[in-house]
């Protein structure tokens, strides 16, 4: 049967084109990777890999065994699952990122409710703004707002997020209200992300230019600062929720909202998924379903 060793860790490095960041979605050492590898070759007597400083390609032997050798993983992928389905036992860490309002009001929750389910099962929910790299920072998946750039991850759309304007009383008050996006340009905004903003006129998206005294990339602090009279802000609906029920915020632009855009889940393409990855991402697909933010 040890002929079957190093078969798994040989398709994870050829698909992870590397070592250390196969390790990395198998959860194990690179030293074991190498090892199992380095004995798989030597039973067969070829090397699979061709091996530089930076780079980790197949050989043409490599390349051959791959083909044959991948669904056979699959294939003990597919039939550990089909037992598990049956008595689902989780355990081990599932790594998620994300930020913003959305991540910490309503996919936090989600997951608590997803792991008090399994009591060997730990989540960690890194919510940090900065765009992370899956593979090489351990992530199992992360929740992403907006266009999706790297065509390299699996991408499941998990709500849509149409868009509101508003401002605080005090700011209204002492700046007048706007009428028409148009006007945004004689009033202060709270940047975002970017400093043009999307409305619907005439049933056309337009792109409104806007400036402000305050920006940042993180979704309450801007609605703090809107609160605080600082300016308009415009974002997902749901963002303000709280805050429009509270009376602390007024809605404004209303006919001209766009439709905004969604957050998604996005995962790196892995051949043999933990089942905790795969249960949790089908979890929060089914616990959104229904989301509406109108």
């Amino acid at each position: 049967m040890d002929t079957f060793d190093g078969i798994i860790e040989f398709v994870a490095v050829a698909e992870a084109h590397g070592f250390s960041a196969a390790a990395k979605q198998l959860g194990c050492s690179t030293s074991h990777v190498s090892r199992q590898v380095a004995r798989l070759e030597d039973r067969l007597e070829c090397a699979l890999f061709a091996r530089s400083t930076r780079l980790v390609t197949l050989t043409e032997n490599g390349t051959a065994y791959y083909q044959q050798a991948k669904n056979l993983v699959i294939g003990l992928q597919q039939a550990n699952e089909q037992v598990n389905l049956k008595q689902v036992h989780l355990s081990g860490v599932l790594r998620v990122s994300a930020a913003g309002g959305f991540a910490e009001h309503y996919l936090a929750p989600a997951l608590m409710e997803f792991v008090s389910k399994y009591p060997e099962l730990s989540i960690d929910l890194d919510l940090n703004s900065r765009k992370v790299n899956l593979l090489e920072d351990g992530i199992d998946f992360a929740i992403r707002y907006g266009e999706l750039t790297d065509s390299s991850l699996i991408a499941r759309k998990l709500v849509k997020r149409p868009m509101m304007a508003v401002a605080s009383k005090a700011y209204l008050n002492e700046k007048g209200e706007p009428k028409h996006p148009n006007h945004l340009k004689h009033h202060t905004c709270i940047i975002s992300n970017k400093d043009t903003w999307e409305f619907n006129i005439n049933g056309n998206k337009e792109a409104i230019k806007i400036k402000g005294q305050w920006r940042s990339n993180n979704a309450n602090v801007v609605l703090d600062a809107c609160k605080k009279g600082l300016g308009i802000a415009y974002m997902p609906k749901s963002t303000f929720k709280a805050a429009l029920e509270n009376h602390e915020l007024v809605p404004i632009l209303a006919p001209f909202w766009g439709q905004g855009t969604s957050s998604w889940i996005v995962y790196q393409n892995k051949r043999f998924m933990p089942l905790r990855v795969r249960l949790a991402i089908d979890f929060l697909v089914q616990y959104f379903a229904d989301w509406d933010e109108d």
